[in-house]
């Protein structure tokens, strides 16, 4: 597993009677970028919550960096490495791009509980840093997220995410709500997120995009996995096939 970020095995999540995630098994390696497509309710979402802490799985297991991991929330992932993009994009609207950026985890100069005295230089050098990384470009960094555009709030989303993410990305639906030349600059910006080496996973209904920016897809069905395919040996008529059940048999595997 040297190479492996992250493993689930058997991975089940049920909600009484309905289930909604059943044994999924996933493999996500070092640098690969993998989609995950499906339609409404086909369970995509759900295993991202059991990944990263939002759910408590029914059962299962999951490895992350080597090691099995049972995280209690969120803030357990994201110490652990993980960082997602979720699709309501949990910004502040009324902060400047450097406090979204360091939401929940300020730095400060002096730590007098809640009189602490922000060191804002420090967070806006990191800030601008972080946006030339990510190759994301906002004009004026003062701005409030409510003045600005929907393409510049999941701009400003995914930096945070690519600033403290030290192992694996995970983006929700990242371009459903935005235009062509917003939805072009969130796709630049995942290229230099494969160009750094980035692990991705990418829960997209667009497949076009899979096809441009990821290796692998995977297609979950009523909550199963039932397709892993490399981009090469596929096509969106095989997908969609898989998506919409008139292929039904077991998973493919990944040459």
């Amino acid at each position: 597993m040297s190479d492996i970020v992250l493993k689930t095995e058997n991975l089940t999540k049920r909600y009484g009677g309905v289930h909604a995630l059943e044994g999924a098994n996933f493999e996500l390696r070092k640098g690969e970028h993998v989609a995950i497509m499906g339609d409404n309710g086909a369970g995509k979402s759900t295993f991202v919550r059991q990944i990263t802490g939002v759910e408590q799985r029914t059962s299962g297991q999951i490895w992350f960096d080597g090691k099995e991991v049972n995280f209690a929330g969120p803030i357990e992932a994201r110490t652990a490495g993980i960082e997602t993009v979720f699709q309501n994009l949990a910004l502040a609207d009324d902060l400047d791009v450097p406090s979204n950026l360091f939401l929940g985890r300020e730095k400060v100069l002096f730590n007098l509980g809640p009189f602490s005295i922000l060191d804002r230089k420090y967070m806006r050098k990191a800030t601008e840093a972080a946006l030339v990384r990510t190759a994301v470009k906002i004009p004026n960094l003062s701005n409030t997220i409510r003045h600005m555009s929907g393409g510049q709030r999941q701009c400003v989303a995914i930096a945070r995410t690519a600033t403290f993410a030290s192992k694996l990305i995970i983006m929700d639906e990242p371009t459903a709500a935005l235009g062509v030349q917003e939805t072009a600059q969130v796709e630049n910006i995942v290229r230099t997120l494969k160009d750094n080496g980035e692990p991705l996973i990418l829960i997209s209904h667009n497949m076009r995009q899979v096809f441009d920016l990821c290796d692998r897809i995977v297609v979950f069905r009523r909550g199963r996995i039932v397709a892993n395919l490399r981009k090469e040996n596929t096509d969106g008529n095989d997908i969609v096939s898989y998506i919409t059940g008139a292929k039904t048999g077991e998973a493919e595997l990944a040459a």
